[in-house]
C-alpha cells in the first residue's frame, strides 16, 4: 500500500505542476494594439489588401494584410480597422491566417465590428469604418504578416 500511495502522490504533484506551466504560459500571454486599413474589391470572388501597424511592449512593428473572399459580394470598399490584439507573448504572434464568415454593407460610409483568431490563438477584436460600396455575404481569410 506504501508504494501506491508514494505513487498517487507522485502522480497529483505532477498533474499540479503540469497544470502550473499550462496556466503560467497563457497567464503571461499579453496584448497589444493594432490598426490597418484595408482596401477590398468583389464581384462574387474577392481580394483584399492593405497595411497598418501592431504597437507591442511600447514598440511599433509594420504589417501586411492580404486576403481572399468568396460567396455573395460585390463593391469597392476601403475600411479602416483599429482594436486589440490578445493572446500574444511575441509581436510575430500576431501573424498568420484568420477566418471570418459574416455579412454587411455600405453605402458610403459604414461601421463594422469582428473578432478573429488565428492558429497562433492571437485573437483580434476590431472595430472598423468602412468608405465605399460594399455588399456581401461571403467567408472571408485574411493574412497578417509583419514587414
Amino acid at each position: 500500500m506504501k508504494i501506491s500511495s508514494g505513487f498517487r502522490s507522485i502522480a497529483v504533484a505532477a498533474a499540479i505542476a503540469a497544470a502550473s506551466v499550462s496556466f503560467a504560459s497563457t497567464a503571461h500571454a499579453d496584448s497589444g494594439t493594432i490598426r490597418f486599413a484595408v482596401y477590398k474589391a468583389a464581384f462574387f470572388v474577392g481580394g483584399s489588401g492593405g497595411e497598418g501597424t501592431l504597437t507591442f511592449h511600447g514598440r511599433r512593428y509594420p504589417i501586411s494584410v492580404g486576403g481572399v473572399s468568396g460567396g455573395l459580394a460585390f463593391g469597392v470598399s476601403k475600411t479602416y480597422f483599429q482594436g486589440t490584439v490578445r493572446h500574444i507573448k511575441r509581436a510575430r504572434d500576431v501573424t498568420g491566417v484568420y477566418g471570418a464568415a459574416g455579412g454587411g454593407g455600405a453605402l458610403g460610409r459604414g461601421a463594422q465590428v469582428i473578432v478573429m483568431t488565428n492558429d497562433k490563438g492571437a485573437r483580434l477584436e476590431l472595430t472598423g469604418r468602412q468608405v465605399g460600396l460594399q455588399v456581401n455575404a461571403d467567408l472571408s481569410g485574411m493574412s497578417i504578416s509583419l514587414r
